[in-house]
């Protein structure tokens, strides 16, 4: 990196990662990309024999958080489409709150279920819990996908809010089938001392 500012790709974490403009994404092509750039400007990859060796350095560290941060908003499927409607100039509404009560009820009713298995160490009803809200976050992809294509804006405002929810939502069911899961195994091995 020997110019003074960032390239001009950094500002649009799609030409960074060579993905195309849209929702969905090849998420292998996305991580040999990361990889690619991760290697590229890794900080201990910057020639400190440059004119300006710590200006160099702070550069790639500004580079790498970037990096970061665009892998990380690409990756998710609500952080993806919240960058996309942000492009589309169609993000000021996004943080409003979700007005679709058969969603929340059901969400809601998701939620205490996934609440009380945590609080029950009850792995088997969080892994009965992941493939719905599985099946929830592909209907909530495909109708963002749908409605940001025909440029139907509110549409895919909900979508995304929706997405939001069911993507926190999953990872705290995979969180607590994680944990169950470790605490189950470290048990076990109480057996074997």
């Amino acid at each position: 990196m020997t110019d003074s500012t960032l390239e001009p790709q950094f500002d649009n974490f799609f030409a960074l990662f060579e993905q195309p403009v849209q929702f969905d994404i090849v998420q292998d092509s996305l991580d040999q990309r990361l990889r690619v750039l991760q290697k590229r400007y890794h900080p201990d990859n910057v020639a400190k024999d440059g004119a300006n060796p710590a200006k160099a350095q702070q550069q790639s560290e500004q580079a790498s958080a970037l990096i970061n941060q665009g892998y990380q908003t690409l990756s998710a499927p609500d952080s993806r489409a919240s960058y996309l409607l942000d492009m589309a100039g169609q993000a000021q509404n996004l943080e409003h709150s979700i007005a679709d009560l058969d969603f929340l009820e059901d969400a809601m009713e998701m939620r205490m279920d996934l609440d009380d298995a945590i609080g029950d160490k009850d792995i088997s009803t969080l892994k009965q819990l992941h493939p719905q809200i599985t099946e929830r976050l592909a209907k909530q992809s495909a109708s963002f996908k749908n409605a940001y294509e025909i440029q139907d804006w509110q549409t895919a405002i909900d979508a995304t809010q929706k997405l939001k929810f069911l993507v926190k939502l999953n990872a705290d069911v995979v969180t607590g089938i994680d944990a169950i899961s470790a605490a189950t195994h470290l048990d076990d091995d109480d057996l074997y001392v």
